[in-house]
C-alpha cells in the first residue's frame, strides 16, 4: 500500500498531469487502487522530518512572499517543507540542502497561489460536502476511517484542517485545469494521419519501455538561455559522475515532480511528450541527455530499458461497450441508506420516462465525468474495476443497472450500445493514437499553464536567503 502523499499531486505530462479529477476523489476507470487525487495511507510512524514548530510564534508569522494580493508567511513555508521531507524520506530519496528544499517548495506555493487566485476570479467554488466526500474516498481506499486518517496525520504532524485545504485546494485545482487547460485541447484529423503514418513508418521497436527520470529548468527570458543551458549541463556532468539523480532533481527541478525525485516511470518512445522521445531516439546509447525545447532546458537519466507490452493499436476482437453511470459517495454526512434511495429514486425516474439519464449524471455524480453526463466513452475489458464490469457485462443495450458497490462507492451504470472491433481495426487505431496525442498536448500545455499564471503573478520575496536560493 502506498502511503498518503501529503504534498499537492499536480504533475505535468503523462507523467506530469493528475490522472483524474480531484473532485471527484477517485474515478471508476482507475483501478490502481490509489485515489486520484494521489493519496494513500501513511505510515503508522512518522517519517523524521524538518518540524515546522522550530521556529517561535513570531517568526511563524512573518511573511516571506507576497503573490498579488495574498500572502505566504513564514508557518505555511514551513509547514510544507514538513510535509514534503516526510515523503521524500519515504521514498528513500536524501534530502537537498534545506535553503534549495525551502526555496523549491516556496516556487510551488507561489504557482499554487497564482492558480488558486484565477480559480476564484473565474467563480469556481467547491463546497463542504464534495471536500468530505473526498475525504471519505480517502480513507475507505486505504481501509481507515474518517477519525483514524486524522490520527495516521497528526502522527505525522498533519491537521486535519489542513488536510482538509489541501483536499479543497487541490479539487479547486483541477476543475480550473479542466476548463483553461483539458477542454481547449484540439487534435484535428491531420495530426491523428501523421502519427499513424510515423508509426507505420517507425523502425524501432515502439514497444520498448523506458525507465526515465527528468529535470526541467525553464528560461525565462531569451537572454538567459545561455546560463540556464550551462546549468543544465552542469547537472548533467554531476549525475554522469554518479551524485544521485533524484536528489538533482529535488533541489533544482521546476517540474512539478521535483519532490518525487523527477521519476517518470517507465514509458515507450509513443507514450512520452515528444521533446522527450526525440531525446532518447537521437541518443539512444546515452544514460544522462541535456536537451531544450520552448522555454526550458532538459536533463533526462535513462535508468533502464525493458521489453514492452504488445503495441496498443492493434490486437485481436474485442468487444467494447459505450457506458455511463453515477456515482455517489457513502458519508457520515450522506449515509449507504440515503445514498441507495437516491440511486433508486433516480433509477426509476429514468426508467418511467421521467428524468433523461445524462442531466441526473450532471445534477448528482460526484465522479470526474459527470460534466459529460456521466459519459464513460468505449469501454474496454479490463478498463474498469471489476464488480463495475461484471454489472456492466450484464446489462443489455438501454437497460440500467441497480446500484452497484465498489471501492470507489456505489453506481448506476447505464449501457449505451455495444461492438466488437476486429484486429487492426482503423477507428481503433484512430481512438488510441487520438489518446496518445491529447496527453503528450495536454503535458506542454499544462506546463505552459501554469508557467503564464505564475509569470502574470506579482511576485515579491521578502525573504533575502530565498531570493538569493530562487536565483542559483
Amino acid at each position: 500500500m502506498n502511503k498518503i502523499s501529503l504534498t499537492r499531486s499536480l504533475a505535468l505530462g503523462a507523467a506530469f498531469v493528475l490522472a483524474a479529477g480531484a473532485a471527484q476523489a477517485a474515478s471508476v476507470m482507475d483501478g490502481s487502487g490509489q485515489s486520484a487525487l494521489g493519496y494513500a495511507a501513511p505510515a503508522a510512524a512518522p517519517a523524521q522530518a524538518p518540524a515546522p514548530s522550530a521556529l517561535d510564534a513570531g517568526e511563524l508569522d512573518r511573511i516571506v512572499a507576497v503573490v498579488n494580493n495574498d500572502v505566504i508567511t513564514e508557518h505555511e513555508l514551513e509547514q510544507r517543507v514538513h510535509t514534503v521531507a516526510i515523503n521524500l524520506r519515504r521514498q528513500n530519496i536524501q534530502l537537498p540542502a534545506m535553503d534549495l528544499l525551502r526555496a523549491q517548495v516556496l516556487e510551488r506555493l507561489i504557482s499554487e497561489r497564482a492558480i488558486l487566485q484565477r480559480a476564484r476570479q473565474t467563480g469556481i467554488r467547491v463546497d463542504d460536502q464534495m471536500v468530505n466526500a473526498s475525504i471519505e474516498q480517502i480513507a475507505r481506499q486505504n481501509n481507515l476511517n474518517v477519525e483514524e486518517l486524522r490520527q495516521r496525520l497528526l502522527a505525522d504532524g498533519v491537521t486535519f484542517s489542513a488536510f482538509c485545504d489541501e483536499i479543497r485546494d487541490e479539487i479547486t485545482t483541477q476543475r480550473l485545469r479542466e476548463r483553461e487547460v483539458n477542454e481547449k485541447i484540439e487534435i484535428p484529423e491531420s495530426e491523428v494521419d501523421a502519427f499513424l503514418a510515423e508509426k507505420a513508418g517507425f523502425k524501432g521497436d515502439d514497444t520498448t519501455e523506458y525507465h526515465v527520470a527528468h529535470i526541467l529548468l525553464p528560461v525565462e527570458t531569451a537572454a538567459n538561455n545561455e546560463k540556464v543551458k550551462r546549468e543544465a549541463e552542469s547537472l548533467a556532468e554531476r549525475a554522469k559522475k554518479g551524485e544521485d539523480f533524484s536528489l538533482l532533481a529535488a533541489s533544482f527541478s521546476r517540474a512539478d515532480n521535483a519532490m518525487t525525485g523527477g521519476d517518470l516511470g517507465w514509458k515507450t518512445l509513443p507514450e512520452m511528450p515528444a521533446s522527450l522521445s526525440d531525446a532518447v531516439r537521437t541518443h539512444p546509447d546515452d544514460a544522462v541527455i541535456v536537451f531544450s525545447s520552448q522555454r526550458a532546458w532538459h536533463v533526462l537519466k535513462v535508468e533502464g530499458k525493458r521489453d514492452g507490452v504488445q503495441a496498443k493499436l492493434g490486437g485481436g476482437p474485442v468487444e467494447q461497450t459505450h457506458a455511463r453511470h453515477i456515482l455517489m459517495f457513502v458519508s457520515d454526512i450522506t449515509p449507504e441508506a440515503d445514498v441507495l434511495r437516491r440511486l433508486n429514486d433516480i433509477k426509476a425516474r429514468v426508467e418511467s420516462g421521467e428524468a433523461d439519464f445524462a442531466t441526473m449524471a450532471r445534477l448528482h455524480s460526484v465522479d470526474s465525468t459527470a460534466t459529460r453526463g456521466g459519459d464513460l466513452g468505449w469501454v474496454l475489458p479490463g478498463d474498469t474495476v471489476p464488480d463495475f464490469e461484471a454489472a456492466m457485462n450484464k446489462l443489455k443495450p438501454g437497460q440500467i443497472s441497480e446500484p452497484v458497490r465498489t471501492p470507489y462507492g456505489y453506481h448506476l451504470i447505464q449501457v449505451v450500445e455495444r461492438r466488437t472491433e476486429k484486429a487492426g481495426n482503423p477507428d481503433r487505431m484512430r481512438l488510441a493514437a487520438r489518446q496518445a496525442i491529447r496527453q503528450k498536448k495536454l503535458a506542454e500545455a499544462n506546463y505552459n499553464w501554469e508557467r503564464e499564471l505564475r509569470d502574470e503573478a506579482y511576485v515579491e520575496i521578502r525573504d533575502p536567503q530565498l531570493k538569493e536560493a530562487l536565483r542559483r
